[in-house]
């Protein structure tokens, strides 16, 4: 099946294609350089952190972290449309040698707001309830932190009225409210409460789900899904700090409609692509390292893929060669790829 749908044009050859999406391998920055202005819907991304311990994919010291991820958000923000929405994934950190929190995350925050010209249009904060107790020296060892579980999330906005519908990101009803939308009269009477709040008829009205708030929770514990058992049946070493699929998929839904562009400029394993598939969004995957690109291939193609041909896509890629991993994938949404060619 060849594209269906018209991405924004880079010099840079993909690494790999799909029905809606590109992958490339390069520096984000000369990347986005090449990208239309006004040409991105949604930048999406969870970049190295600034942690006091290197990690192997790359992070950067604390007193640099600043400045060197300001680079990516000046050329992001041309990128996107005035409508666009920018959402950044960070890590907590400590001061080297001492229990007290690094403010790297918030000198991010007013740095892009202040001289960039990003507006926060909200702050959402990741709880996901299976990370490991950490920092060690503070909480397992000396016993004198709460374990660090919980990231910041940014979303920034061109202006002052990004695209948005919170319908698109409805939590399933309490049982306590299910029963209420089934007998209100047994539950609650209508009244103004001592708040302020004025609870009238209108609250028993069954709107597919509840407003979800501003903490995401979400367990990063996927262990057997189609990336790692590729990696495994392969031998390959998966990429060590994959967020999971249900993080871009809360905005993907909640910031973008069926056909407009989403990036993730620290790809990775390219979730944010893979998900921006199923859900229907053009998609763009900016990534350094050729052999996680060549990885994320596993979260893309038919589950069914034998173990010979999933080598030979990785190889391929690795060797330079055009792969057109289209031939590889599952037949996608009739529905979806309509909807992304109409838009």
């Amino acid at each position: 099946m060849n594209q269906v749908i018209e991405l924004p044009e880079l010099t840079t050859i993909p690494v790999y294609s799909t029905h809606l999406g590109r992958a490339y391998c390069g520096d984000s920055r000369e990347l986005l350089a090449e990208l239309p202005d006004g040409s991105l819907n949604l930048v999406i991304t969870s970049p190295p952190f600034a942690l006091l311990r290197k990690k192997e994919y790359g992070n950067r010291d604390q007193h640099e972290y600043v400045d060197w991820l300001a680079e990516f958000a000046s050329l992001i923000y041309h990128k996107l449309t005035e409508d666009g929405s920018f959402v950044l994934d960070l890590g907590g950190a400590y001061q080297r040698g001492k229990p007290v929190r690094s403010l790297y995350n918030f000198r991010i925050l007013l740095r892009f707001c202040d001289e960039i010209g990003f507006y926060l249009a909200e702050d959402f904060y990741w709880f996901n309830p299976s990370k490991l107790p950490s920092p060690i020296e503070w909480v397992n060892k000396r016993k004198l932190r709460a374990k660090d579980s919980v990231n910041t999330v940014w979303w920034f906005s061109k202006t002052e009225w990004p695209k948005a519908n919170v319908s698109n990101v409805l939590v399933e009803y309490s049982d306590r409210m299910k029963k209420l939308l089934k007998a209100p009269d047994k539950f609650y009477s209508p009244a103004k409460r001592p708040s302020g709040h004025d609870i009238g008829k209108g609250f028993a009205k069954d709107n597919g789900g509840a407003i979800p708030s501003n903490l995401l929770q979400i367990p990063n514990s996927e262990s057997n899904g189609q990336y790692l058992r590729g990696c495994k049946e392969l031998g390959i070493k998966r990429h060590p700090a994959r967020f999971p699929a249900k993080l871009p998929e809360f905005f993907i839904r909640f910031l973008t409609d069926p056909g407009d562009v989403v990036l993730d400029i620290f790809a990775g394993s390219n979730t944010t692509g893979a998900v921006a598939e199923t859900e229907g969004r053009k998609w763009l995957a900016f990534e350094q390292n050729i052999e996680y690109i060549a990885a994320s291939t596993f979260r893309l193609v038919d589950s069914n893929i034998d173990q010979a041909t999933l080598k030979r896509i990785y190889n391929s890629i690795l060797q330079n060669d055009k792969t057109e991993i289209i031939h590889y994938m599952a037949q996608p949404s009739l529905f979806k790829l309509m909807d992304s060619v109409e838009s």
